[in-house]
């Protein structure tokens, strides 16, 4: 029977309900995503649970679809920058020489420019689309876990099982996906976790700039910037966007420290 300590219990709660949320947004959200319905900043009310933002709009409302575009972006994003990361470095590391040089250089030139300014840069001089966004945060990202992955397949791969399967003929396409990757999931699936919290802190503070989601869309960086304002009045709606930021970062992260244990205890019961 698997024993789930507290911490991961609560982390699967929030990150589960958040994920949720983001799904049924549509069927859970009481008014219209830009649909105005009040004064600007009314009080938290039966009506409006947590008041209304700079427009009149329904800021629980706002909220509910703002994670569905955060959650959404994040997720899609990370999973390009693991798909091309992972693969790009694991091919280095097996194919080593020249292939390794050549992309792990390239790797360190991006890296050399701070991924923030290079997605500003690259953002103002392209239609600011979520497929855009996502292309671009997870190509960007996709050096870090290039990184990664390259150093823990470069461990794995002088292994004696490695090296057996070598020896058995096997081709790389089979040592990368067979040998690799299940060797190399336990730090994978923990920087996976990581990686999903910058991207939600990256479209967040580009929507914030003004070129990430673009108005009347809903996302929590945006919400932030157009509810910013009222924090000078004592109004706190821009407060509710940042808080969810702050819970939905450590409950992943408490997630995924509990999977990064399970799989290095599992890994260590088999040897």
């Amino acid at each position: 029977m698997i024993r789930i300590p507290l911490a991961a219990v609560i982390g699967l709660f929030l990150t589960s309900t958040y994920f949720l949320v983001a799904i049924f947004a549509p069927y859970i959200a009481p008014y219209g995503m830009a649909e105005i319905v009040g004064d600007v900043w009314e009080p938290m009310s039966i009506e409006h649970w947590l008041g209304t933002d700079n427009i009149g709009r329904d800021l629980l409302t706002r909220m509910i679809y703002g994670a569905r575009t955060t959650i959404a972006v994040a997720t899609f994003a990370t999973l390009v920058s693991f798909v091309i990361g992972s693969v790009l470095g694991f091919t280095a590391a097996v194919f080593g020489g020249w292939v390794d040089q050549a992309l792990s250089r390239f790797v360190d030139l991006i890296m050399s420019i701070p991924s923030l300014i290079f997605a500003l840069v690259v953002l103002s001089v392209m239609p600011v689309t979520l497929p855009v966004l996502i292309l671009v945060m997870g190509l960007l990202d996709s050096t870090r876990v290039y990184r990664l992955s390259r150093a823990v397949a470069v461990d794995i791969y002088v292994m004696d099982y490695v090296e057996a399967a070598k020896l058995r003929g096997e081709g790389r396409g089979w040592i990368i996906f067979r040998e690799l990757l299940p060797n190399a999931l336990s730090p994978l699936v923990a920087e996976m976790g990581l990686r999903f919290i910058f991207m939600v802190l990256t479209i967040s503070t580009l929507s914030f700039l003004g070129l990430g989601v673009q108005p009347p869309n809903a996302e929590w960086g945006l919400i932030v910037k157009e509810n910013k304002d009222g924090i000078v009045y004592g109004i706190g709606a821009a407060l509710w966007p940042a808080l969810s930021i702050a819970t939905l970062a450590i409950s992943v992260n408490l997630v995924a420290d509990w999977v990064l244990t399970r799989t290095t205890s599992l890994k260590g019961g088999r040897e």
